[in-house]
């Protein structure tokens, strides 16, 4: 192989630099990525869950809303406004086995539901800012005895698969040595009736979806969120990885939102029918994610 000598390898290495630096904005003009798939189809897809209230659920006419989703239409408010034109939306309906596979296909676009941002999940996808924080309890009937995973030996709990509850409950479980038999559900919608015909005493997950449940439930007197928290669990929106250019308009939609109090609105729809307030913590997350233009 033919060496080049000093003064020719200099040249060819600034070469080199000049063709990636010329075609550098080429690439940086165009959209690319997702936005660039939004583009070509005119529509942005929208992965959201069918019972997760207040988070991301179907209305009386199956259509989706809750609080993730009037965040996710602020996003497409502003990628709307990104390529200058209005866009036609679809939904798609995901739980907690499909979500992740169908954001790192490219089938979604957006996430909008109650997933949690962990480090591991960030090796397949990746999250815009926190908006909210939750964590894993146990959802039971009254009367039953049970005030926390130390009283489910010889008992039935449901957990939802693919789930961060379902990791916290099954470590519990095995810490302190108990007999518990665990029943597989899809979803929550699927758990709560799993609890509500008997199936099993307990169903376990974020503690704000266990109160959504009993709230919609038919007889909500009948159910109770008891224990500790088990698990730390920050929700976000979920987008595709290793795309910063449509990340960072979802995160400067998000601030958005944070920066000129439409947050606590929002909250406030969704939340204040609860009886659940914003914690310091949360609010922590807001102020520090309300970053300046």
């Amino acid at each position: 192989m033919k060496l080049l000598k000093p003064t020719k390898l200099l040249k060819a290495i600034l070469a080199t630099a000049l063709t990636f630096s010329l075609a550098g904005p080429v690439a940086a003009d165009g959209h690319g990525g997702t936005l660039e798939k939004i583009d070509a189809a005119g529509e942005i897809v929208i992965g959201h869950r069918e019972s997760s209230v207040p988070f991301a659920y179907l209305d009386e006419n199956q259509k989706p809303i809750g609080y993730s989703m009037d965040l996710c239409m602020k996003i497409v408010d502003a990628v709307s406004a990104e390529l200058g034109k209005e866009l036609s939306i679809k939904y798609v309906p995901v739980n907690p086995k499909t979500r992740i596979a169908l954001m790192a296909n490219g089938t979604i676009d957006l996430e909008c539901g109650s997933t949690t941002n962990n480090l591991t999940r960030q090796e397949q996808v990746e999250y815009l800012p926190t908006t909210f924080i939750t964590g894993t309890k146990l959802m039971v009937r009254k009367g039953s005895g049970i005030n926390s995973v130390a009283d489910l030996g010889g008992k039935a709990i449901a957990l939802a698969q693919g789930t961060t509850n379902e990791r916290a409950v099954k470590a519990a479980v095995k810490e302190l040595g108990l007999d518990v038999k665990i029943l597989p559900v899809r979803d929550h919608a699927e758990g709560m009736l799993s609890l509500e015909t008997d199936r099993v005493d307990a169903y376990s997950t974020d503690h704000i979806l266990l109160f959504g449940l009993i709230n919609k439930s038919k007889s909500p007197d009948d159910f109770a969120v008891v224990g500790d928290f088990l698990s730390f669990d920050p929700y976000a929106i979920m987008v595709r990885r290793d795309d910063s250019a449509f990340e960072l308009i979802g995160k400067k939609a998000m601030a958005e939102v944070f920066r000129s109090g439409e947050i606590d609105e929002i909250y406030a729809k969704w939340f204040g029918p609860l009886g659940v307030e914003q914690t310091d913590l949360l609010k922590a997350a807001f102020k520090l994610n309300a970053l300046p233009n």
